[in-house]
């Protein structure tokens, strides 16, 4: 059973990201390191497989820049 886009909006909020823009029912989030994801649909519409993806990767890039960000203070 696919997620509701209300929770992956919640996902994205805890991950750090913020809406920056709406257009209709497009609404596009930024997290400070510039990682971008745009959803569309309602908060009680099923979220799509590639909207899953955005958020996964989305995720990945954030994890990786926090990573970087790491190994620069370590240095």
């Amino acid at each position: 059973m696919p997620r509701k886009l209300r929770q992956l909006r919640a996902e994205l909020r805890a991950l750090g990201f913020a809406p920056i823009r709406q257009v209709g029912s497009h609404q596009t989030w930024q997290h400070p390191t510039g990682a971008k994801v745009t959803l569309a649909g309602a908060d009680g519409a099923d979220a799509q497989r590639y909207q899953e993806r955005d958020l996964r990767d989305a995720r990945v890039a954030v994890e990786v820049a926090a990573q970087g960000q790491d190994q620069e203070q370590g240095e």
